[in-house]
């Protein structure tokens, strides 16, 4: 059954006090084939997987390569598909859209400002995104509250206006604490630039190792505010989004 956005309200009333394995369990049983779980390979998301291999093996997971992930981040991809037996649905960006965008701005244009940048996120991003969710009614995230600004209105279920489906955040209201309790009491494999000063990865240009005290974000296109970093992918419709 295709749910709405006054679905979402009740559905996250009865929902975001529940452990998260009780939640992905719930959207396993709820979508059947029609939900995904979204991963970057970040401390949060093998945490959804680990818990995923044991609750709801058979829903699908996807992820996106933008063309410039750090090699850190393919071992890890390699090292959960070996690990748990996945077969992980990789999108790429559009081959045509990307070649005008380094051909005419080249390969460093998302550092000349915002707009800029939010428009190579948005190539190599956001479009691939929207395929990955084609003919989904619901999709999994390793969003937190505190992770940053930009997602401290986000909620255990949620309705995604831009893609008009459920967004489901089983860990929307743990700490980083708990994350890598979790990733430690399972021995969970983890992406090894957390161990080099890097609790946020991105693509290898826009990411960067942070200092002892500065945000956990604060790695993630370090030359805008916080309010501006993100790709897009987390983007509230009303945010603005490059055409």
């Amino acid at each position: 059954m295709k749910h709405s956005q006054k679905d979402a309200a009740a559905l996250e009333s009865s929902l975001r006090d529940r452990p998260p394995e009780e939640i992905i369990s719930w959207a396993a049983a709820t979508f059947s084939g029609r939900v995904k779980v979204s991963t970057g390979f970040g401390a949060e998301g093998v945490v959804v997987l680990d818990m995923l291999s044991n609750v709801a093996p058979q829903i699908r997971v996807f992820t996106l390569d933008t063309g410039r992930l750090p090699e850190d981040t393919y071992d890890v991809m390699e090292r959960i598909r070996h690990r748990y037996g996945l077969q992980i649905e990789v999108y790429f960006p559009d081959r045509e859209r990307l070649e005008r965008l380094v051909s005419s701005k080249g390969l460093y244009s998302f550092r000349r400002s915002v707009e800029e940048r939010q428009e190579c996120c948005h190539v190599r991003k956001v479009e691939p995104l929207q395929r990955a969710m084609d003919g989904l009614d619901a999709w999994i995230t390793g969003l937190r509250w505190e992770q940053a600004v930009t997602r401290n209105e986000a909620r255990a279920i949620e309705w995604d206006e831009t893609h008009q489906l459920l967004k489901i955040n089983p860990l929307v209201n743990w700490t980083e604490e708990d994350v890598w309790r979790y990733i430690r009491a399972n021995d969970v494999p983890y992406n090894a630039l957390h161990e080099r000063g890097y609790p946020s990865i991105g693509c290898a240009p826009c990411t960067r190792a942070i200092a002892r005290g500065e945000h956990i974000r604060a790695g993630r296109w370090w030359w805008e505010l916080p309010e501006h970093r993100e790709c897009g992918i987390h983007r509230r419709p009303t945010d603005h989004v490059p055409t």
